[in-house]
């Protein structure tokens, strides 16, 4: 080929543009127009309204709803009630395609706010949707804006920086003011509006000592034997529970004087219908307090008369009366359990009272009877319980007076032949601790009004400096009532936790959870491997992040998410922050201790730590070691009361000790063994459970001398 053309051919195939290769497009961070395709908690999902105290409320799109799907619809009727999103919101981001999970971290993810800035927690990648999730790692301040931030520092499925709006998306969310329900209820109370609108004269708010006309104050040297008849059948007619196996021999209370079993009245805010199953989604259900804008109080329905026992020590009267410990018994517990816990009190002249939490003690025709050997005196016991699910029976809590439940249809013969949710699906147990809370107040109220006893002395109990101690559930409500009520300085909280959702999966109630979430329409069971039936994918706090999530379990995780936001209102972990981070205007310090126990099988540890650490309350919190005694295979949840638990006496004497010094000494009750930790000395050791996770369907295997902080 000649020379000229050849070079000419070059210059020409130079002159050819080549084919343009274009990268591929980078992950994005999606922001679309819907809850599901944008960054979430989100206020674009909120509207303008002057009734709440953030003056916005909630107003997330409803579904498409049918008969197939209407608890989710009535989830999200119910969430637009309030006035902004959760404390501890579950953030959902999604994505255009895959990213590293592991390039989550708190600077390429974070939520940031008038406190800081705080990363993600309990982090879940769903392949299905692109989709990460997880809850804040701080529990936030309510009534304040924030905002989360996504930041091209995630990385996509091939390292490269996700495309996040340009450099960074950032979204504002204004969380709402869970505490502020209580809190006018407790002003109501004060003022006297809330007794007025109950219906209640100032002598009705004044404790009474007879019971249908018969005296109900015995020396407690008398008392041979105390025994219960509970009404378990809702038909009145139908006889009452005899068994002779819940019988008391209380006159072993060291040093008690006197067992007098009184009454007053308190304001009653559950609603509750006269055919004990009305149940509507824009009206009333039985058993709930309705959410009202947090700009008002709410209002009683009517008024409940209240059943307490009142143990008082032995000999006369100090002056200005006995220094009086008001009790908070635990879940299916009653004001009966005070004659187990009120041993050393009544030693160290300190009275205790103890009334029953909502829905508790049975029927209201329960009877109790008093023997003083040959003679029996029988009164009413003021059962709290009522059959609010329609299967005929009366339990000691849960379906039967705490909250609203679910509605069951039963045949000639007792059998269930069908069942459905409630319509206020998402109230859980929040509207039964909201009331247990308002009566225990009503109850220090009644106290500071001043207590007469008949046969002992006008009086009798002092009316300041009153104190508080609770197990369980009693420790649940307690912090609740700690952080809200004004007048009570002390308080020692045994074993609590929150929220009640995260108890339940994560214990001995994760069967009780679960036939909640079989009636649920839609039923969100997903099966194995999880226990009960169900398996929600959850890590836990220190644990790494799911990635392959169970089928199924991103519903669930979207169902827990939603009753904790709209639960709350009636959840320690909102009022421990009121404790002393930011207590109420008028409240005195708090002087408190938390007692909780290592692998507690009914309040798990992680429950525990999601209290303490919304209230920054870990150096108030002794943790006993059950794994290094010898009932280690034993759940230690019970251990203030227990008396097969080797940790009970040492766990009194801690209570008795910081409640007789006015919450000035707190003394370690093992004289420095290892029992008893004071205060806990790994605080990361209360994200475990220190057994196997239910999500595993592995059953509770405690093992002694784990090492500390081992979730395994």
């Amino acid at each position: 080929m000649p020379r000229a053309i050849a070079w000419s051919a070059l210059v020409a195939a130079l002159l050819v543009p080549a084919p343009v290769v274009r990268a591929a497009a980078a992950t994005s961070v999606r922001m679309g127009s819907s809850p599901q395709t944008t960054i979430f908690p989100n206020d674009r999902f909120t509207v303008t309204d002057g009734r709440q105290l953030t003056n916005r409320r909630v107003n997330l799109p409803l579904p498409r709803c049918d008969a197939s799907n209407y608890s989710l619809c009535d989830g999200y009727a119910m969430l637009n009630q309030l006035d902004g999103f959760d404390l501890q919101p579950r953030v959902t981001i999604p994505f255009s395609g895959p990213i590293r999970v592991n390039s989550i971290t708190d600077d390429s993810v974070y939520v940031t706010g008038r406190d800081g800035r705080t990363g993600l927690t309990q982090l879940v990648w769903d392949p299905a949707t692109s989709t990460l999730a997880g809850i804040t790692k701080e529990f936030l301040r309510e009534g304040t804006t924030y905002s989360i931030v996504v930041t091209s520092r995630v990385r996509d499925a091939s390292g490269r920086g996700i495309d996040a709006c340009g450099d960074r998306c950032e979204v504002r969310f204004t969380t709402r003011t869970a505490t502020s329900e209580l809190e006018r209820i407790r002003r109501a109370l004060d003022d006297g509006s809330a007794y007025a609108a109950a219906g209640i004269t100032r002598a009705d708010r004044t404790a009474e000592f007879t019971a249908a006309e018969v005296p109900t104050v015995f020396p407690a040297g008398s008392v041979t034997q105390i025994q219960h008849f509970w009404q378990t059948y809702a038909d009145p007619r139908r006889p009452l529970d005899t068994d002779t196996g819940d019988a008391l021999v209380p006159n072993t209370v060291a040093g008690a004087g006197t067992y007098a079993f009184g009454n007053f009245y308190a304001p009653r805010y559950q609603y509750r219908s006269s055919s004990f199953h009305e149940d509507s989604l824009n009206g009333l259900t039985d058993g709930e307090i309705p959410a009202v804008p947090s700009r008002q109080t709410p209002r009683p329905f009517g008024k409940d008369r209240l059943g307490f026992v009142l143990v008082l020590p032995a000999g006369t009267p100090p002056a200005a009366g006995w220094p009086v410990a008001v009790y908070g018994p635990g879940f299916t517990r009653s004001k009966y359990d005070v004659f187990v816990s009120a041993d050393q009190n009544a030693a160290r002249g300190i009275a205790t009272i103890a009334t029953d939490p909502a829905g508790h003690s049975f029927g209201p025709n329960g009877v109790v009877m008093v023997n003083q050997g040959p003679v029996a005196t029988t009164f009413p016991t003021y059962g709290r319980g009522r059959d609010l699910d329609g299967d005929g029976r009366i339990g000691d809590g849960l379906n039967d007076g705490v909250g609203p439940t679910d509605h069951k249809t039963v045949d000639t013969g007792g059998r269930v032949v069908a069942d459905r949710p409630s319509r206020k699906t998402l109230d859980g147990l929040r509207s039964g601790l909201i009331q247990t809370v308002a009566d225990n107040m009503a109850m220090v109220r009644m106290i500071e009004a001043g207590v007469d006893v008949p046969g002992v002395g006008k009086d009798v109990l002092r009316r300041t400096g009153i104190s508080y101690y609770g197990i369980s559930f009693g420790g649940i409500y307690g912090s609740m009532l700690m952080g809200t009520d004004t007048h009570l300085q002390v308080g020692v909280l045994n074993v609590p936790g929150g929220p009640i959702v995260d108890i339940a999966r994560l214990s001995g109630f994760r069967g009780d959870l679960a036939d909640k979430l079989r009636v649920s329409r839609p039923n969100l069971l997903n099966g194995g491997p999880g226990r009960d039936g169900f398996t929600e994918s959850i890590p836990g706090r220190p644990e790494a992040p799911i990635t392959r999530p169970f089928r199924g379990a991103i519903a669930l995780q979207e169902s827990f998410a939603s009753s904790n936001w709209y639960e709350r209102s009636g959840s320690p972990e909102s009022f421990t922050p009121l404790i002393r981070l930011r207590p109420l205007r008028g409240a005195p310090e708090k002087r408190v201790i938390f007692q909780s126990a290592y692998g507690d099988q009914t309040v798990p540890n992680p429950t525990a730590g999601t209290i303490y650490r919304a209230g920054a309350l870990f150096d108030r919190v002794t943790y006993y070691r059950n794994d290094k005694t010898p009932t280690y295979g034993t759940d230690p949840h019970g251990f203030l009361a227990d008396p097969r638990l080797a940790g009970r006496e040492q766990g009194q004497t801690q209570m008795i000790e910081f409640i007789a010094s006015g919450g000035t000494s707190v003394i370690d009750p093992d004289g420095g063994g290892p029992i008893f930790e004071v205060p806990v000395a790994v605080r990361t050791d209360l994200d475990c459970l220190h057994y196997p996770d239910p999500q595993t369907g592995r059953a509770p295997d405690p093992q002694p001398f784990p090492v500390s902080g081992d979730c395994h």
